[in-house]
């Protein structure tokens, strides 16, 4: 298979697999917070949030890195992956054994508490597996993956069901998540041995070498943590559960989107990596075409939340949840600066730049947490949401000039004055039928956009097939 239809595929299978999975998340919140209510959902905000403080104090880079090594010329794929997946495995046990250290002083209920344990029994399997993504994503087959992780979706969406249905309590909602990630985790490693026999291998001095390529990227996932998701437990100490609920409301659903720039990237890191010293007209030009997808993504997004905030909110949460309407339209904006936060970030990594990645990130989060601790006291929710969008900003602004100095690459917007013309047909339609049922509204105004691109040639026939064609 060509490797732009191989791409393609993987885009399309990938996409098809993880909409999927998003639309089987946002029915777990809707069950969630109709059963836990505003306060109850707080709490699981709350215990999701150090899922990903686990994540980040354990990233050490190790799959990013694992996914840049094993994609350069004649890597020793078994001897790389064996020894990630073994220092992997170690760190994560390692942190369940010391994480009830972690939160025993912390002003949290007998359920947080015990709800943090369970995930970070559940970090140990999802972490496990994830290191392994990079065997697919070099093979072009991240499509087993999306797959295999909608699977787990569907088994968590069942277990909550029950769980409701039963009224089995908060505790047994948060097992769900662990049922979801062990059996991710049984897939994923037996799908990954068809490309790789790997073992555990315990070579110290390869994790010490190792290490010291990859501690800067963990370190820079350790820092996005601290403005990524910091906001929600600065909130539960300072606000409590109540406002992190109506936060949360809107931040999961920006969460279950941002699926798409992380997963385009994850496609395009082992070519960029290929590229970026060698071939710089292919490098460039993979990141152009990735921009401008990501721009004709963003602008409906941006456009049809600003308008329909409070349908999506009733939707997903329910009327208890309206309040969380005007957070959702600051993030969202947010979001847009998220999907190329996410593309930047990646162009450093694949030109080693990941200590100055570093520096950038580390930077974003002492901003964010201190804007955070003067806002939060006064705006609550809103001032969170509001810091959110300021630092995703400066990520952006901070790392394309890195890009543009050290990269010797500038963003081309070849072509978005029309995708955004037509986003502008966009709001015209939903600003002058606002009295719409919001299906009607939705479907209506996605009518009208793609209708304006076409008209406009935003997007071509060529560039369409350029995707699907092997390039001769």
């Amino acid at each position: 298979m060509a490797l732009a239809r191989k791409i393609a595929y993987n885009v399309v299978a990938s996409t098809i697999a993880k909409v999927c999975a998003t639309v089987l998340a946002l029915v777990n919140i809707g069950f969630i917070t109709r059963y836990l209510g505003v306060g109850g959902f707080g709490d699981y905000a709350t215990v999701l949030a150090f899922l990903s403080f686990f994540g980040a104090i354990l990233d050490l880079g190790l799959y990013s890195i694992a996914t840049r090594e094993i994609s350069r010329n004649n890597a020793d794929e078994k001897k790389i992956m064996s020894n990630v997946f073994s220092l992997r495995l170690l760190s994560s046990l390692a942190l369940f054994i010391i994480a009830p250290l972690l939160f025993i002083f912390l002003p949290y209920s007998e359920d947080i508490k015990k709800g943090i344990l369970i995930i970070a029994l559940s970090y140990t399997f999802s972490s496990s597996y994830m290191v392994f993504n990079g065997v697919f994503q070099k093979n072009l087959r991240m499509d087993k993956v999306t797959i295999t992780e909608l699977l787990g979706k569907i088994i968590q969406v069942f277990f909550i069901i029950l769980a409701v249905k039963n009224n089995w309590g908060f505790t047994a909602i948060i097992f769900s998540v662990l049922w979801s990630s062990m059996l991710t985790f049984g897939i994923v490693v037996f799908l990954s041995r068809k490309y790789i026999k790997f073992s555990l291998k315990f070579d110290f001095d390869y994790w010490k070498s190792f290490l010291k390529m990859s501690m800067p990227v963990g370190i820079s996932a350790l820092v996005t943590f601290l403005y990524f998701k910091m906001d929600t437990i600065m909130l539960s100490v300072l606000k409590g559960s109540e406002a992190v609920g109506i936060y949360n409301m809107a931040y999961k659903i920006i969460e279950n989107i941002t699926f798409f720039p992380g997963m385009i990237v994850g496609l395009i890191l082992p070519l960029l990596s290929m590229y970026v010293f060698s071939d710089k007209v292919n490098f460039t030009k993979i990141i152009n075409k990735t921009a401008k997808v990501f721009i004709i993504i963003i602008v409906p997004l941006i456009v049809g939340t600003l308008f329909l905030a409070e349908d999506i909110i009733n939707i997903i949460g329910g009327k208890e949840f309206l309040i969380s309407a005007n957070a959702l339209r600051v993030l969202i904006v947010a979001l847009a600066f998220i999907f190329f936060g996410n593309l930047f970030n990646s162009i450093l990594l694949s030109a080693n730049l990941q200590n100055k990645l570093m520096h950038v990130l580390s930077f974003c989060a002492v901003f964010n947490i201190g804007l955070n601790f003067a806002l939060i006291p006064k705006y609550s929710y809103m001032g969170a949401a509001t810091v959110s969008l300021m630092t995703e900003f400066l990520v952006v602004a901070l790392t394309a000039y890195i890009v543009s100095k050290y990269v010797d690459y500038r963003l081309s917007m070849k072509g978005w004055g029309k995708v955004i013309f037509s986003g502008l047909w966009m709001a015209l339609f939903l600003a002058v039928l606002n009295n719409l049922n919001f299906i009607y509204a939705g479907l209506g105004s996605i009518f009208v956009y793609g209708l304006f691109l076409w008209l406009t040639r935003a997007i071509t026939i060529r560039e369409v097939k350029s995707l699907l064609v092997s390039p001769r």
